[in-house]
């Protein structure tokens, strides 16, 4: 029993960590981090196209990392919880000083990220 529940909080922790290990997700998720933004907004930020933001905004929300909030003809976005800031300020702070090794780590497939 004991097994089983920590196995599932591994892979909902795993699941948790697939919304920033996307390149476009992470850009979306770093574009909001200074406060809500419009998809116009975000696409500039990310240099993402809309329709490929939009579709990473609607998995970021399916998953809770995100909220939206409608202003008149538009939506706004933001982080759903300010301890999302505080990971994304750990891990600029961890990658600054695992750089190196994370840059030339062969086991990672980064090539498709940006």
């Amino acid at each position: 029993m004991i097994v089983t529940a920590r196995t599932t909080s591994i892979k909902l922790k795993a699941k948790l960590f697939r919304g920033f290990s996307d390149g476009s997700r992470l850009a979306i998720l770093e574009a909001l981090r200074t406060g809500s933004r419009t998809v116009g907004e975000i696409v500039e930020a990310t240099g993402l196209s809309q329709s490929n933001a939009s579709n990473h905004l609607s998995c970021l929300k399916d998953c809770g990392l995100v909220v939206s909030t409608q202003q008149g003809r538009y939506v706004s976005y933001q982080l759903s919880d300010p301890r999302a800031i505080e990971m994304l300020a750990l891990a600029d702070e961890l990658l600054a000083d695992v750089a190196k090794g994370v840059y030339e780590c062969t086991r990672y497939n980064c090539s498709e990220e940006s």
